[in-house]
């Protein structure tokens, strides 16, 4: 898994910083643990004292998802069945995500979309060196705190550009077929390695912390991953 997972950032025509401790990060920007599980994972880096690098690897949640997106209900239905199994989920991730300084706002929500649009703008911030971690927090949070239909190409535009890429880039970057076969082949190279939901965070590419883990458990792995014993070892079943 390691070395197909490490072949994922090769493939994407990024150069590789040095750096001492690596985070993969395997995520969708409409799941909420994937935005819990990043903000766990923010914290948890203030407590790195060396340098670190973070790189985002594409997983779609629903890639059944037609183009154009789905009304909000409707995905709520087709995930959890009757409103009865929804409402005690919304509660415990707002509960989850106020913890973790998020404002859920489920009610603000109208339209699920197919993220493939939004993975290939993130390919683009790669490949353009631009912060791929300070994009995916606002992606999320436009999401999931403003209600925003993040599928609509206007909406990515505003986005990429408060982090520095032109309106230009991004439409081109959400229609390049180029950029979606890197994405495809990215997210073929993940799911081939066994993974299977998000979040995921690969670390130094050694460890796989799976799900939204409490920030002391991410610094946990951490110091396994960097100075612990053990060659390959990927998952701990204390970190799942």
């Amino acid at each position: 898994m390691s070395e197909t997972l490490s072949n994922i950032v090769r493939s994407s025509d990024r150069v590789a910083v040095s750096a001492a401790l690596q985070v993969e990060v395997i995520a969708d920007f409409v799941c909420p643990f994937c935005f819990i599980g990043k903000r766990h994972l923010d914290e948890a880096l203030k407590a790195v004292e060396g340098p670190y690098e973070v790189s985002w690897n594409p997983f779609q949640l629903n890639p059944e998802i037609p183009p154009e997106g789905m009304p909000f209900d409707i995905y709520l239905t087709k995930r959890f069945g009757s409103p009865a199994n929804v409402e005690p989920v919304l509660e415990h991730l707002t509960e989850e995500g106020t913890a973790s300084g998020i404002q859920f706002r489920f009610d603000r929500i109208r339209h699920v979309p197919n993220t493939l649009p939004v993975h290939q703008l993130m390919q683009h911030a790669a490949m353009a060196g631009a912060d791929q971690s300070a994009i995916a927090d606002h992606l999320m949070s436009a999401f999931f705190e403003d209600g925003i239909n993040i599928g609509e190409r206007g909406m990515l535009v505003d986005i990429a550009k408060a982090h520095g890429i032109s309106a230009k880039e991004t439409a081109e970057a959400i229609v390049s077929d180029r950029i979606r076969q890197i994405v495809a082949t990215r997210e073929a190279q993940v799911r081939s390695s066994g993974i299977a939901s998000a979040p995921g965070f690969l670390i130094n590419q050694r460890l796989l912390v799976v799900g939204a883990q409490p920030i002391d458990n991410m610094i946990n792995a951490f110091d396994r991953a960097m100075f612990g014993e053990g060659s390959d070892s990927l998952a701990s079943p204390a970190l799942h």
